[in-house]
């Protein structure tokens, strides 16, 4: 069916209408790479029996009662030297009191998993880090119920018990935290917890303090549970292995994290998967500082260490960043791919607030997003299934190669595009599109760009969508196709940027779209299987009501436009070949026929 290519010029009295809404009838397991692979995993392949055992018999555990020059424990498994302690057994050890300028060290065999049991502990150490994991097959720490531990370096790892500390917990094996207690780690001149193979956080509270990272593993972290608070002057959680690409994934089961931090929220050099929890992250000082293309902050302590609190010990041992990492500031990030399935995620990044290097998959959640760059980026494909997703300012809202809307509920309001199917590591749109203006000597739109086609596509299969920018609406470099959903697209409203912008085609075949924008640069949909309306309306202002009704008086579309607009396309399964309907803006009305 061909488009309805009618053009009027209508002299209208304006009115206003309130409102702006558009009416409408194994133990390890530690391989992932892909959504393919990662949506084969589970929790029980994430966590095992004894990452969950929080529960002990203190008759069944060895005593260590630290005091400062004076702890206390008969076990020959402990050795006590000053301040510092190391347990070297395959033991339950229950630990409380105190250590000021002392440490906690596991030296024990590559097949023990020692448990420590932290019943209001607090170690501080002046020049190393306060809990250190030289050797053991595994390491478990249970935070006792209701207890309050505090681990704190205070100005860098200079004698450190081994030579690449770069945390205030420091362990060179797996490492599992657990348990219904509280845990501040603060570290102002490293990393909070650093672990050089998998980090396992199963419950607990965390208040992390760091001039690095939050949480640093190579191999994996995987979280169930945690509640954490984060101040670094890096990332908050840090997953990256240099050595093997599938490795450097986080795993969230579950997890309530918030805090300030200078550069990603969370940060996974392979995949990241979120199944639920509630994210509440400022990166990078926020969409505010979108500009800005390094901080001056990156690696302060807190957000930016106080002159009389920078570490004298050297602390270049310390993990070195590429530019890439020194610069970035985004909310999520993934090296190849990052799946959400659900929880709360409000997000204040300077840089996009989701990203990934691969794909993308979001089938669930709510999110709230401010962006100083794009609102959700995907170098390849990005799929949203399902969710809420609020994206209140950003540069472009969705970008991606190929852009795939199945459903969910997605607002955004950019000052570029709004959807924009371009490939590569956050480019913005090229080649063009055709010079000839709306309503030109054929009284017709503007047909495919003319300037060099790439393979970027926006495909909408569902889902409601409300796009109000100053570019573009959707921008593909290559096609559009839209087989179902709502989509309204309100501005732009200056004439170098249009409703839709494409290189080679756009199809329309089913759902309701709504288009209001400016006329110089306006694009029609190529090729329609259902009827639509595309009309130059004149200079309208803002909130100015549309109405379309058919000959049995039933309205069709109802809309106040937010922004000026000078042209309406209107796409509905409502509009039916043969039928006369009644265009109203504001007073004035012309009636069409559907041909």
């Amino acid at each position: 069916m061909k488009t309805l290519w009618k053009l009027t010029a209508l002299l209208l009295s304006l009115t206003l209408a309130a409102g702006c809404a558009a009416s409408s009838s194994s133990e390890e397991t530690n391989t992932v790479s892909s959504t393919e692979s990662i949506a084969t995993l589970n929790e029980a392949e994430m966590f095992t029996e004894r990452d969950r055992e929080t529960a002990f018999d203190l008759a069944q555990c060895v005593t260590v009662e630290l005091k400062d020059q004076a702890t206390i424990c008969t076990d020959a498994s402990v050795r006590v030297t000053g301040n510092n302690v190391v347990l070297t057994g395959d033991k339950t050890y229950y630990l409380s009191g105190v250590l000021t300028n002392g440490s906690l060290t596991v030296q024990a065999s590559d097949t023990a998993k020692p448990r420590l049991i932290f019943d209001g502990v607090t170690v501080t150490a002046a020049e190393q880090a306060p809990l250190t994991v030289v050797s053991a097959d595994k390491v478990f720490v249970t935070l006792a119920p209701h207890s309050v531990n505090r681990l704190e370096n205070q100005q860098g790892f200079a004698n450190a018990v081994d030579a690449d500390t770069d945390g205030a917990v420091f362990s060179r094996q797996d490492l599992t935290i657990n348990g219904g207690g509280a845990l501040t780690v603060t570290s102002p001149a490293g990393h909070a917890i650093t672990c050089k193979d998998d980090l396992v956080v199963v419950g607990g509270s965390y208040t992390l303090q760091s001039a690095g990272h939050g949480l640093d593993a190579n191999d994996s972290i995987r979280i169930a549970h945690g509640t954490f608070t984060v101040n670094a002057g890096k990332d908050g959680i840090h997953a990256e292995n240099n050595d093997d690409a599938s490795l450097g994934y986080v795993y969230v089961a579950d997890m309530t994290v918030s805090g300030q931090v200078q550069g990603d929220g969370i940060s996974a050099a392979s995949a990241l998967w979120i199944k639920q929890g509630a994210v509440t992250l400022t990166a990078g000082g926020g969409h505010e500082n979108g500009q800005t293309t390094s901080s001056e902050q990156y690696g302060g302590f807190m957000g930016g260490m106080p002159h009389g609190m920078r570490p004298t010990a050297d602390t270049s041992q310390a993990e070195t960043t590429t530019d890439e990492a020194a610069t970035s500031m985004k909310g999520l990030k993934a090296g190849t791919t990052l799946q959400i399935d659900g929880g709360t995620f409000a997000l204040d990044t300077a840089d996009d607030s989701l990203h990934t290097n691969g794909t993308a998959a979001i089938h669930g959640g709510t999110f709230t997003l401010r962006s100083g760059d794009d609102g959700i980026h995907a170098d390849s494909a990005l799929d949203i299934y399902d969710g809420a997703v609020t994206i209140e300012t950003a540069y472009e809202g969705l970008e991606a190669l190929t852009v795939t809307l199945h459903g969910g509920n997605i607002t955004m309001n950019t000052t570029d595009d709004g959807i924009n199917a371009a490939g590569g590591n956050d480019q913005g749109g090229y080649g063009g599109r055709d010079e000839a203006p709306f309503g030109g000597p054929h009284g017709g739109m503007g047909g495919p760009g003319g300037g060099g086609a790439s393979n970027g596509k926006v495909i909408i299969n569902g889902g409601t969508v409300y796009i109000q920018m100053k570019g573009d609406g959707i921008d593909a470099n290559g096609l559009i196709e839209m087989t179902g959903g709502h989509v309204t697209v309100c501005g732009p409203t200056t004439g170098d940027t249009a409703v839709l912008d494409y290189d080679t085609s756009a199809t329309i075949s089913g759902g309701t779209f709504i288009g209001t924008g400016a006329y110089q640069m306006a694009q029609t949909f190529s090729d329609t299987k259902q009827p639509m309306l595309a009309v130059s309306v004149g200079n309208q202002s803002a909130q100015t009501k549309v109405t379309v009704t058919n000959a049995k008086g039933q309205t069709l579309l109802s809309y106040a436009p937010a922004l000026d607009y000078a042209i309406l396309l209107f796409s509905s399964p409502d509009l039916k070949t043969g039928d006369t309907v009644t265009l109203q803006i504001g007073s004035a009305s012309e009636e069409f026929t559907i041909s």
